[in-house]
């Protein structure tokens, strides 16, 4: 777990014991997680009628898989198993932005970042 993370998960625990959180509106009832800001303008209706119908866009199903992953790799002791799922991970996440066609995020990809920086500035 990074430092930021750590700092996070405390200061949230400590919100919850001091009861911080417990006035919120909306309290209770479910998130509406319907996010596609992530989507180009011209496909956001498209995908839009198509999870209405009940399909899933390839590539809406492809980021949750990299996202559990993502996740799973953290909780993986063996090094050789470690090391398979990140190379799946990474097939995933080239694929993904293959799909997308647009230039690639770096944000999204922390763990690349640094070295991809690194070979421009050298």
């Amino acid at each position: 777990m990074d430092i930021f993370r750590y700092i996070a998960e405390r200061r949230i625990q400590e919100a919850i014991e001091n009861g911080e959180f417990d006035d919120l509106p909306n309290r209770g009832k479910p998130l509406e997680l319907d996010d596609d800001s992530w989507l180009p303008e011209d496909i956001r209706v498209a995908y839009r009628i198509l999870k209405n119908a009940g399909c899933i866009p390839p590539e809406v199903e492809l980021k949750k898989e990299i996202s559990s992953l993502r996740e799973l790799i953290e909780t993986i002791d063996d090094n050789q198993e470690r090391l398979r799922k990140i190379r799946q991970l990474n097939f995933k996440i080239m694929k993904f932005n293959m799909m997308r066609k647009r230039p690639i995020n770096l944000e999204e990809l922390p763990e690349y970042e640094e070295k991809i920086l690194g070979k421009f500035l050298d």
